[in-house]
């Protein structure tokens, strides 16, 4: 009999939390709260579901043209989730439009450039 996975614990970083804020704030403001509550929702399941499987992610194209792969991806279309698995903790760091200018983004949030 095969065991059960190990369950990995999910944090969100405080720009992660703000990123999650930000993008309610925006959809609930041009759209509506309920399509702004739905998309919340969604991405707090994508959130959620790395604790099972984080390791398929995939890396991010544009940290892995430097050579970085020490951050994964997953997606609710359009938004991008980006996190690391550290041990038994998957840390999420950031919750972004995927149509946004991506390598600026990233550079600033996960590199400090």
């Amino acid at each position: 009999m095969a065991g059960r996975p190990k369950l990995y614990e999910v944090l969100l970083t405080q720009g992660a939390e703000q990123d999650l804020e930000s993008i309610h704030d925006y959809i609930s403001e041009f759209d509506s709260v309920a399509n702004a509550n739905y998309v919340l929702d969604r991405l707090m399941e994508v959130a959620e579901g790395l604790a099972q499987f984080p390791e398929r992610g995939s890396y991010p194209k544009e940290l892995g043209a430097l050579g970085i792969k020490d951050y994964r991806q997953t997606a609710f279309k359009p938004y991008r989730v980006i996190y690391r698995v550290l041990g038994s903790q998957v840390v999420i760091y950031l919750i972004v439009d995927g149509r946004r200018d991506m390598q600026s983004v990233l550079a600033r949030r996960l590199l400090g450039a």
